[in-house]
């Protein structure tokens, strides 16, 4: 690969670790601020999607240094990059799981944008990236009922 793709994929990496930064920061609140019937379920749900989250913020900000570029860090360089917006910690339930599930389908798209051009090991990292979050959003579309 050219130095020029490195910063290419790179770009696109650090577009996606600023948008996961976004949903675990955003999972995390609600995990905090869940409340009503289905707050038990919900709060163990959220802890487990953010904690995976979490480690893998770490494998993209790596895959970006391998490349021989310099993570993004901070919250100003996160806004500037993300699509993910701050959530409501007043609203209700439903409307976390809603919003949730949109952000997970917004990182899914980032991630597979990413993708475009890259090597094999930042394709199979993407990969991962892109079936957990199906999976996440299969479990908070099936908290919805």
């Amino acid at each position: 690969m050219t130095q020029a793709t490195d910063k290419t994929i790179a770009t696109g990496l650090s577009r996606l670790l600023a948008d996961s930064y976004g949903v675990y920061l955003k999972t995390h609140g609600y995990h905090w601020n869940v409340r009503g019937i289905s707050f038990a379920a919900l709060h163990t749900l959220f802890m487990t999607q953010y904690t995976e989250i979490w480690t893998a913020i770490d494998e993209v900000a790596e895959r970006i240094r391998a490349l021989g570029e310099a993570a993004p860090q901070g919250y100003g360089a996160f806004a500037e990059l993300s699509t993910i917006r701050d959530g409501d910690p007043r609203a209700s339930a439903e409307a976390m799981l809603t919003e949730l599930i949109a952000d997970h389908e917004t990182l899914i798209a980032t991630a597979k944008t990413a993708r475009d051009g890259a090597d094999d090991v930042t394709a199979a990292v993407i990969d991962n990236r892109v079936q957990a979050h199906q999976k996440h959003v299969w479990m908070l579309r099936a908290s919805l009922g």
